[in-house]
């Protein structure tokens, strides 16, 4: 069995996908202050990507670009259309919004925003990436301006 049979773009979707759901719903149940949150930030943020991004690097290294690129959306949608570069996309989505969603969770611990308010975060992440790292960057620019000593007292205005 070839490498190139071996990663089917099917399977690896499936797989992919399952594994970050479950990274994901770790980190929503792991607040800053749960003793066991260090160890789920860490196989979140760093495990579970660097899984994705070992299929990602193999779909590529045995597909190729094929005639696709990055110079214009025609070359973008011409990778796309071949399945296994389709998922490598995907699981590139997957590595990058969990990663992301993992820093906005220990920037937010550290900050002292409260869990149920990074819980709407990761979701938003989760879910349009860019748009949970406007959220978090507009929240952690709120909690910023308040001293120290108010953000603990008393997290959110």
């Amino acid at each position: 069995m070839s490498l190139a049979s071996s990663l089917d773009p099917s399977l690896a979707f499936s797989l992919g996908s399952k594994l970050a759901a479950v990274a994901w719903l770790a980190l929503a149940l792991s607040p800053s202050r749960a003793r066991w949150a260090p160890r789920v930030r860490f196989v979140t943020g760093r495990v579970v990507p660097l899984v994705l991004a070992v299929a990602y690097v193999a779909l590529f290294a045995v597909t190729g670009m094929r005639d696709g690129g990055y110079d214009s959306i025609e070359a973008v949608q011409r990778l796309m259309a071949v399945p296994a570069l389709l998922t490598a996309g995907w699981l590139h989505y997957l590595a990058f919004d969990l990663f992301v969603g993992t820093w906005i969770a220990e920037r937010s611990g550290a900050l002292g925003v409260p869990h149920v308010v990074v819980l709407p975060l990761l979701a938003l992440t989760f879910l349009f990436g860019p748009a949970g790292l406007l959220a978090f960057a507009i929240v952690s620019g709120i909690v910023m301006r308040r001293p120290l000593s108010t953000r603990m007292e008393n997290p959110l205005p």
